[in-house]
């Protein structure tokens, strides 16, 4: 019996979780959205079998339900389902980052048919909406599952299989520990980077020629503050408990650093520095575990065209797959860095090879 699958909400996520359903799987793949020209996008790429306005009518045609809206929809959602008799089974399951309110809207679900479980799966893109879908957006990326007392074994294993051809890692967790967790990790970090760009802009107000000069570092580690103002903001105050704390935190953090300077422990400092350059090459470490590793080569190339295509025609015609390229700097008419991350140390050491005899300048970190 062919299964249906609903996704509802078609944004970056949503459609390429639809995407990735509907090619790799038998399923069915119903969208849902109020956005017409997105459900038309939706229709006319192939991304769904079906799109739909009325979500009460859509979701009870249904095996699983993935919602997939922003946050503070996503709870309106859930509330609606609530309300709606279900006479047949029904996996329900979302991708908020956010847990805490989700779950406590799960809560009001008593329909026995309704099994529901929590999801976040930890991929993204500096894109936003359905044209940005891909259906391998999720490959290796870190999937949370939550489930809730309504979720049996068997449900949680029909939703691995759904999701099995998306090749991310499950893992599971209760709300609050990822709550903290991702606050940790990926929200208060968002905040962070928003915070450094304001003090920039402020600066620039003295020295005009702040943007040309903020190149390098500054671009890394600001990049996630271009990310949807919006859905950030529905974050950080859903999940504002922990926010705060981990503002407070920070603060406290901050207050010792300053001391240190202002007092010139240059001996602290420098022990400082030293912990956190161990804690973060260890986030990089070696070992199998869920979060998979990454091995870089770092490459010098020249501003030239033609330059970046060259490195990979050379690594791709030796059978070397690439799983992720970046930047670090390159100005005109001067050598840049490009960074090439492999998931396996042999593929890394025989690309830093065949590199250095074509005449390529490279290095390893260890």
């Amino acid at each position: 019996m062919e299964q249906k699958v609903l996704v509802a909400g078609l944004g970056l996520i949503g459609g390429s979780l639809a995407l990735n359903i509907k090619k790799n799987t038998n399923a069915f793949v119903y969208g849902y959205d109020t956005n017409p020209s997105t459900l038309e996008y939706s229709r006319m790429n192939g991304i769904t079998d079906a799109v739909s306005t009325d979500f009460e009518e859509v979701i009870q045609k249904v095996d699983i339900c993935i919602l997939a809206a922003p946050v503070s929809v996503t709870v309106d959602l859930i509330h609606q389902i609530s309300h709606i008799a279900f006479e047949n089974k029904i996996i329900i399951t979302d991708v908020s980052s956010v847990k805490g309110p989700v779950m406590e809207a799960a809560l009001s679900i008593t329909n026995p048919n309704i099994s529901f479980i929590g999801g976040h799966p930890m991929a993204g893109s500096h894109k936003k909406g359905i044209q940005a879908s891909k259906g391998h957006l999720f490959e290796n990326a870190i999937y949370v599952l939550t489930p809730t007392e309504s979720s049996t074994s068997n449900d949680i294993n029909d939703l691995k299989t759904l999701l099995f051809h998306t090749k991310s890692k499950f893992l599971i967790l209760d709300a609050d520990e990822h709550d903290e967790m991702t606050g940790v990790i990926s929200h208060f970090p968002h905040l962070i980077a928003s915070s450094l760009v304001h003090q920039a802009k402020s600066w620039q107000k003295k020295h005009p020629y702040i943007p040309k000069l903020a190149a390098g570092g500054f671009r890394d580690i600001t990049r996630i503050a271009s990310s949807n103002p919006s859905m950030w903001k529905d974050i950080f105050f859903l999940n504002k408990d922990k926010m705060s704390t981990l503002l407070a935190d920070w603060i406290k953090e901050m207050t010792e650093i300053k001391e240190l300077i202002d007092s010139g422990e240059n001996e602290k400092i420098q022990k400082y520095l030293e912990e956190a350059k161990d804690f973060r090459d260890g986030l990089d470490s070696k070992k199998k575990g869920v979060i998979p590793s990454f091995y870089d080569l770092y490459v010098d190339i020249f501003d030239q065209p033609g330059a970046l295509l060259k490195v990979i025609e050379i690594l791709a015609n030796q059978a070397i797959s690439i799983n992720n390229i970046e930047i670090l700097e390159i100005r005109e008419g001067i050598t840049g860095v490009l960074r090439l991350s492999f998931q396996d140390k042999n593929d890394q050491v025989v690309s830093n090879a065949i590199l250095k005899r074509n005449g390529y300048e490279t290095m390893i970190e260890e």
